[in-house]
C-alpha cells in the first residue's frame, strides 16, 4: 500500500505549538552566524544544532523526563516530528547526541544567545519601567550523602554515620558536585545541596528579562538582582521585591543605579524604606504585581522540571536555565499574540 501523510495537515490549525514554532524559528534565524561557528566546514553531517535546541524547547514544554526518553517517543510521535522540521523516514538521533552538543553551546553560549533573542521578540509586549525580581533554590544533581569533610579521599558511598557532627560549607564539600552549596530556604526547613536561581520579570505581561544561576549563599539574591537591574537602566525604573531585600546594601545600591526600590517592608528590624517610597500610590501597586513573579518559578519547577537540575555545575545549570525560561517565554508570548486583535 502506496500513503501519501502530510506532517503539517495532521497538525490542529489551533494548535498552541504553531505560533511557537514560529518564534522559536525567528529567533534561531538570528543565531545562523553563532552555529557556523560552531562547527567545522568538514567531516561528517551532523544534527543541525537548531533541531536539537528544539527539541530541548519540547523537554521543557511537554515535561519529558528525560533526553533518552524524548528520543524513544520522536521514533512515533507527530507532533514533535513535525516541530523539529523532520519528515516520517528521518531517524531519530541518539540521546548521546545532547551530551556532545552541550559541549558546544556552553562554549559559545548558545543557550543565552537563544534566550536573549527570544526575549527581544517580545520588546513591544513588555514593560521598560517596572519589574520585579526574586529568588528561589534549585536541587543539585546531588545526595546529602555526598557531602563529605574537605579532603576525605575514604569511601564516599555515604553509609556513614553523620548523627551529632556539624556540617558546612566551610568545612564540607560535595564530591558529586563540588560547586553545589548546603543551602535552606527559610526556618524550620530542611537544608538540601543547591544552586540559587534569580529572576527579573517586566510588569506588564510577566515576561521573563533575566533569569540566572548562582551560588547558593546568603548573598547571592541582592548581588545577582543588582547585576541583572544594571542591565536596564537606560532611565529611571522601578522594582518591586520581597522583605529579603531590605537591606541597605541593596536599596543603596538602587538608588545609585537610577533604580526606585519598590521592596516590602521589614517588620522586625528598622526597614531600609521611608516614606519617600511608600507614600506614593506606584510603590502599592508593585507590591501587588510583584507575586507574579512565583507563577514563572512555579512553572519552570513543575512544567519545565528545574525543581532539581538534571546536571552536574552551575554552568551546565545555567544552561538548563536559559533554555527553560526561553520556553516560558515563548509560550506566554503565543498566547500574547493570540488574544491581540
Amino acid at each position: 500500500m502506496l500513503c501519501l501523510l502530510s506532517l503539517e495537515s495532521r497538525i490542529p490549525a489551533d494548535h498552541p505549538l504553531r505560533e511557537i514554532k514560529k518564534l522559536a524559528d525567528a529567533a534561531l534565524m538570528r543565531l545562523s552566524d553563532d552555529f557556523d561557528a560552531m562547527y567545522a566546514r568538514d567531516g561528517r553531517p551532523s544534527i543541525p544544532p537548531e533541531r536539537l535546541l528544539k527539541a530541548l524547547l519540547l523537554i521543557a514544554l511537554h515535561s519529558v523526563r528525560s533526553e533518552r526518553q524524548f528520543c524513544e517517543q520522536l521514533e512515533y510521535n507527530l507532533l514533535y516530528r513535525w516541530f523539529l522540521d523532520m519528515d516520517l523516514m528521518d531517524p531519530a538521533f541518539d540521546a548521546s547526541t545532547f551530551s556532545r552538543d552541550r559541549q558546544r553551546m556552553l562554549g559559545a553560549d548558545i543557550a543565552g544567545h537563544f534566550f536573549s533573542a527570544v526575549r527581544d521578540q517580545g520588546t513591544e509586549l513588555m514593560s521598560h519601567e517596572h519589574f520585579s525580581v526574586d529568588g528561589t533554590l534549585i536541587e543539585a544533581w546531588a545526595s546529602l550523602k555526598s557531602f563529605r569533610p574537605k579532603g576525605d579521599e575514604g569511601d564516599s558511598n555515604g553509609w556513614g554515620d553523620f548523627r551529632g557532627q556539624k556540617r558546612s560549607n566551610q568545612t564540607h564539600q560535595s564530591k558529586t558536585d563540588p560547586e553545589a552549596r548546603l543551602m535552606r530556604k527559610g526556618r524550620g526547613r530542611e537544608a538540601k545541596l543547591s544552586f540559587s536561581a534569580h529572576a527579573l520579570v517586566e510588569n506588564r505581561h510577566g515576561l521573563l528579562v533575566d533569569l540566572r544561576v548562582a551560588e547558593a549563599n546568603g548573598r547571592c539574591e541582592r548581588k545577582t538582582a543588582l547585576q541583572m537591574l544594571n542591565r536596564q537602566r537606560a532611565h529611571r525604573i522601578t522594582v518591586g521585591a520581597d522583605r529579603g531585600y531590605d537591606c541597605a546594601d541593596f536599596v543603596q545600591g538602587c538608588r545609585q543605579g537610577n533604580i526606585t526600590p519598590h521592596v516590602a517592608q521589614c517588620t522586625h528590624r528598622r526597614s531600609a524604606i521611608d516614606a519617600r517610597t511608600v507614600r506614593h500610590d506606584g510603590y502599592a501597586v508593585s507590591q501587588r504585581i510583584r507575586m507574579r513573579i512565583e507563577q514563572v518559578f512555579g512553572w519552570i519547577k513543575s512544567i519545565g522540571g528545574l525543581r532539581r537540575t538534571r546536571y552536574k555545575g552551575r554552568r551546565r545549570t545555567q544552561l538548563a536555565a536559559h533554555l527553560v525560561g526561553a520556553a516560558y517565554n515563548l509560550l506566554r508570548m503565543a498566547k500574547l499574540v493570540a488574544r491581540s486583535p
